[in-house]
């Protein structure tokens, strides 16, 4: 899983517009939060599962720009003093403390809009087929969405300074994590035309590592620093937020963690091919410390 990424950060970049233009600064804003780099686990998981489903990693490529746009937009706007506050993300300073607020706010819009463009080029049809870019651009339209992640977003928000019981947690968590995570994956297998029975059973895999991933982050958010995670830590706690690490406590957090990357683990069996990859990354992500 390895080998794809120089390709992939090529592909990405490629996707924006020149910045030789009157409304330059907000394509190097969309750049700066685009080269922020991170673990790339979005798009990692779209192509993994094309290939698991026959596919080729060039038929994925545009599936998996579109997700890694829409999940920078989100973090772009998360940092935002209306979201989180925060003014660092991934080592660097927020992408509002570099340009403002307003061309952060903008830049965060522009990469959203971008994701769909990216589905709907010719280029991009050419390489699976129209069907395929209708059915991509339906599930992360769903998924980014008033019922996925941005509604998971609102949840999170309206749990603010409230005791938000477990249930309400794991809601937010599927919608404000998981979701983007099962898109990715699930558009894995679009791009591949992969059956129904494998796009269920990719599902099951993001959902399972995408709640997996936050709950990791919860126990990463009380018990690591500024300086390994390369973001502020403690903001949940500050917030007056619930979080998983609150309510049930770090031991049985990580049992959690560990239950869900079983499940994602055993969702790999309905896969003919070699699966040690996925197997290997759940329980990497499971066992992340930053």
């Amino acid at each position: 899983m390895s080998d794809w990424l120089e390709s992939f950060e090529n592909a990405l970049y490629a996707c924006l517009p020149g910045a030789d233009c009157r409304e330059g600064v907000l394509i190097e804003a969309m750049r700066y939060s685009l080269e922020a780099g991170g673990k790339r686990v979005r798009p990692r998981l779209v192509l993994e599962f094309c290939r698991l489903c026959g596919g080729s990693a060039a038929a994925a490529t545009p599936f998996a720009c579109a997700v890694e746009m829409i999940h920078t937009y989100s973090l772009i706007h998360d940092d935002l003093p209306c979201m989180d506050d925060d003014d660092l993300r991934r080592g660097k300073p927020s992408n509002h403390k570099v340009y403002g607020e307003d061309i952060a706010l903008l830049a965060g819009d522009a990469l959203l809009t971008l994701a769909f463009e990216t589905l709907a080029d010719d280029r991009t049809a050419s390489l699976t087929s129209d069907k395929a870019c209708r059915l991509a651009a339906k599930k992360l339209a769903k998924y980014a969405g008033a019922t996925g992640m941005v509604g998971g977003q609102v949840i999170d928000l309206k749990s603010e300074n409230t005791n938000a019981p477990i249930e309400v947690l794991r809601e937010m968590d599927e919608k404000k994590t998981a979701c983007l995570i099962q898109a990715a994956c699930e558009l894995g297998c679009v791009a591949a035309d992969a059956s129904e029975d494998r796009l269920r059973a990719a599902a099951l895999y993001g959902e399972s590592i995408g709640v997996a991933f936050q709950i990791q982050d919860d126990i990463l958010d009380w018990t690591s620093s500024d300086e390994e995670l390369g973001k502020p830590v403690g903001s949940d706690s500050e917030n007056s937020k619930s979080t998983y690490v609150s309510l049930l406590g770090i031991e049985k957090c990580r049992a959690l963690v560990d239950e869900l990357t079983s499940q994602a683990i055993k969702a790999l069996d309905s896969f003919e091919a070699d699966t040690a990859a996925l197997r290997q990354f759940a329980l990497d992500l499971a066992r992340r410390t930053k």
